[in-house]
């Protein structure tokens, strides 16, 4: 017995990292049916060839509406329904300050990563409110350490500030049908990308993330180590949880703060 027996996920982000992570997770403990959804069509194919036909791919763009709808019809037409909602997909801001920032890069780059990461929650959320709310379902929205502290470029840790803002008041809203919780990582390798409106000039950083020194354990966090918590969240076991975050991010928030250089 699986604590997901049964259940139906939708992934955005699934093709690499933590959301690829989740979906692994989610088979292992016995989820019937996922839909990955990725902008990235080479690993949706791979995610299939790996994990079989449990896994449907829906290559789309989590900021339009229609691709979203698409992935919850996938969902109900070959799995029966939806219980469980994992937005996770996201863009980086290149850790770019505001003030290196030029008047056009600030434009396209705030539009581009409350886009994403933001806004992308939204339609996500919207599109599966019925499906959900048929199965008493839950949503998993993939937070950060940055919507919390400081870490990250001022655009992203506004997006991941609003991402939390959106849960709780998701919570709220959808009770008692549906629960809304977060899963707060700290930094982790993956191939998580910049945005392409800010990803040039040196202070993009690419997808690599944290280490081992950045977290009070002293452990160097990976994708697989944030995955439990998704599992607990979207089970019958955490069936009075909504609101919540778990905050998979090796204790940084008992961590002393760090001298300014």
């Amino acid at each position: 017995m699986g604590w997901l027996d049964g259940k139906t996920a939708w992934i955005t982000g699934a093709g690499s990292g933590i959301g690829k992570a989740v979906l692994a997770a989610y088979l292992q403990e016995g989820a019937k049916g996922i839909v990955a959804f990725d902008r990235d069509v080479t690993r949706l194919n791979d995610l299939r060839h790996e994990f079989g036909d449990a896994v449907n791919p829906c290559p789309g763009d989590v900021r339009d509406a229609a691709d979203n709808r698409r992935a919850v019809d996938m969902a109900i037409e070959a799995f029966g329904g939806l219980d469980i909602f994992v937005g996770n997909a996201g863009v980086r801001d290149g850790r770019h300050l505001l003030s290196d920032l030029t008047d056009e890069e600030l434009d396209a780059g705030f539009d581009e990563v409350m886009s994403v990461n933001v806004k992308g929650y939204f339609i996500g959320a919207k599109a599966a409110q019925d499906a959900l709310a048929q199965r008493k379902g839950s949503i998993v929205l993939t937070l950060s350490t940055s919507s919390f502290y400081i870490g990250g470029g001022s655009i992203y840790i506004a997006s991941k500030h609003a991402a939390l803002g959106l849960m709780r008041a998701l919570a709220h809203e959808f009770a008692p049908d549906i629960r809304v919780n977060g899963v707060a990582p700290g930094g982790t390798p993956t191939q998580f990308s910049n945005a392409d409106s800010l990803n040039s000039g040196k202070a993009a950083q690419g997808g690599r993330s944290g280490g081992p020194a950045s977290n009070i354990l002293r452990h160097q966090l990976e994708a697989d180590d944030h995955a439990a918590a998704y599992v607990l969240l979207a089970s019958d076991q955490s069936r009075v949880m909504t609101g919540a975050v778990i905050q998979s991010d090796g204790g940084r928030g008992v961590m002393p703060p760090q001298p300014q250089v």
